[in-house]
């Protein structure tokens, strides 16, 4: 392996930034310049998190009988990888007990299918519910979702085992992030985001590092930012 590449401190490369904007001063470009630093750092950061992801050592091989309902017929758990080497799962907060689906899911998706095609290149991505395929598919339509790949988890095995329902044994929903690895013929857990309640800092609401949500990305970097209060609905009034 060869060695890590010696990097440029943050500061000096902030330093080098040519961009100026019409009319800002003095102290807005010295505040501005201090914080890409700590923005370099900060994708630094997210890079040696990655490495050490990508670095963990097998997990767990996935053993259960798991069955699956999708817009095109039933499908066991590798049928889900297509040819891919690669799966990831969302968990969607749609089970069968819920009128309407999870409007904070619903956003995620909404932007993920856009997204989708480009997803499919690289690796397999499935959405799994608790919900009937045929209430699955007719939201998605509602949503005119396209490539997104909507799955029915028939008798909610899955969930129970990957933790998309009440750990309680209630009937509630939990959104899951999964990804697993199909290696010589073995199909394994890889990764899945674990931050929770637990693991929550004093005025946040539970949220994952890197953020999935293109919506909170946004925010982030206005002057409102993601706010205290605020969440995703289903609809809004026109």
């Amino acid at each position: 392996m060869s060695p890590a590449p010696t990097l440029v401190p943050a500061a000096e490369l902030a330093a080098r930034n040519p961009m100026r904007f019409p009319n800002e001063g003095d102290g807005y470009r010295r505040a501005r310049t201090a914080l890409l630093a700590e923005e370099i750092e900060l994708r630094r950061h997210v890079e040696r998190v990655a490495e050490l992801r990508r670095a963990l050592p097998p997990g767990g091989e996935v053993t259960g009988d798991y069955r699956f309902r999708g817009e095109h017929g039933p499908v066991d758990f590798a049928g889900l990888f297509g040819d891919r080497q690669t799966l990831v799962v969302y968990s969607y907060m749609f089970g069968p007990q819920r009128a309407r689906p999870c409007p904070m899911c619903t956003s995620l998706l909404g932007a993920w299918d856009g997204e989708a095609r480009d997803v499919a290149q690289c690796v397999a991505l499935a959405v799994v519910a608790r919900s009937p395929i045929e209430r699955l598919v007719a939201f998605k339509n509602e949503r005119g979702w396209r490539d997104l790949r909507l799955y029915s988890d028939v008798d909610g095995a899955y969930s129970r085992d990957y933790f998309a329902v009440d750990p309680d044994g209630g009937d509630g929903d939990q959104a899951a992030f999964n990804v697993f690895t199909r290696r010589d013929g073995t199909i394994r857990h890889f990764w899945s985001g674990e931050m929770g309640f637990e693991s929550a800092d004093p005025g946040q609401d539970p949220r994952g590092a890197p953020d999935l949500m293109p919506l909170w990305t946004i925010l982030d970097c206005t002057p409102e930012g993601r706010g205290t209060d605020w969440y995703p609905k289903l609809d809004y009034p026109t």
